[in-house]
């Protein structure tokens, strides 16, 4: 997954070569553009803002987006609608991912639900908002404490058996977690908060990294807790021409070739600006600077 050792290295901030280290291959069968974008932060609602959203979207995929990640719990499945509208027929190449497993409660409440009945409804209502007869990334948005992980995984086995799931991925889960969904299903995909200033999962990144599994990371901009990681943030943006948030999207893409940072916004500005982070290469001086700076028993981070 890394560019051959024998070829010249690139300048600081020159452009990643077009091969194999800017995509990732998930489950072995959808190779995507390792930056790739969170479609949450859309609105969903009618009027002007629903048609800068599904500006946005078309303009992700436009510019080479092949990875795009919703859920149902985004406006109780009026993302995944939006999306459809978007972007069906989807071009060949594009993978659309959600995930289910959390349900609504009341107009303000929600809660975890993933009995294997509830798994079952969530997918087929999700594939019918989608207009699409198969996902071919599932994700499991939460694990339900209430239900034996086993029977989660394996009423998602039972749709994939069935064609309905392509792929099976988990979201917000420990290494334990990880490795008991492992032994009753393939794992093609991990999504779990992580960026350089919150990096508690980093077991997590690591097992997928020996696994060969996408590590999907949400919030993947966030800032620092003191002024010691804002000021390493701050110098680095500087000696690369570029803005804080694309220097910690190019520190995530650094970190592992697993890891598939997803972006979000609204705003076809932001989303030129954070796409632009693909063409980031951080010297080794520079992710140092940032890793010292950002050391777990000094970072945090906030919305």
């Amino acid at each position: 997954m890394t560019p051959s050792t024998s070829n010249p290295p690139n300048p600081p901030n020159a452009p990643n070569p077009p091969d194999a280290a800017r995509t990732f291959s998930i489950g072995g069968e959808h190779r995507v553009n390792r930056l790739g974008f969170g479609a949450m932060r859309l609105p969903t609602g009618p009027g002007p803002e629903r048609e800068a959203a599904v500006a946005v979207a078309r303009r992700a995929v436009e510019r080479g987006v092949t990875l795009i990640d919703t859920a149902h719990l985004y406006g109780w499945g009026a993302n995944e609608e939006l999306l459809a509208e978007a972007l069906h027929p989807y071009p060949d190449g594009l993978l659309v991912t959600t995930k289910v497993g959390i349900l609504r409660t009341g107009p303000e409440g929600w809660a975890y639900d993933a009995r294997p009945e509830s798994l079952r409804e969530q997918v087929e209502q999700g594939l019918r908002r989608l207009r699409t007869e198969r996902v071919g990334l599932l994700q499991l948005h939460r694990i339900d404490p209430e239900v034996p992980v086993a029977e989660q995984i394996g009423a998602l086995r039972e749709l994939q058996r069935e064609g309905k799931i392509g792929h099976i991925g988990l979201s917000e889960v420990t290494t334990e977690q990880l490795a008991e969904a492992r032994r009753t299903a393939e794992i093609a995909s991990v999504q779990n908060r992580y960026n350089l200033f919150e990096r508690e999962h980093e077991p997590v990144l690591e097992a997928c990294e020996a696994a060969g599994i996408a590590f999907l990371p949400w919030r993947p901009v966030a800032v620092a807790a003191d002024s010691g990681g804002s000021s390493a943030l701050a110098a680095v943006a500087t000696e690369l021409g570029a803005t804080a948030p694309q220097v910690l999207l190019a520190w995530l893409l650094a970190r592992s070739p697993v890891v598939l940072p997803i972006p979000g916004t609204a705003s076809l500005a932001h989303l030129e600006e954070n796409l632009a982070a693909a063409d980031l290469r951080l010297t080794d001086s520079q992710r140092r600077l940032l890793d010292r700076a950002a050391a777990p028993d000094r970072s945090a981070g906030r919305d």
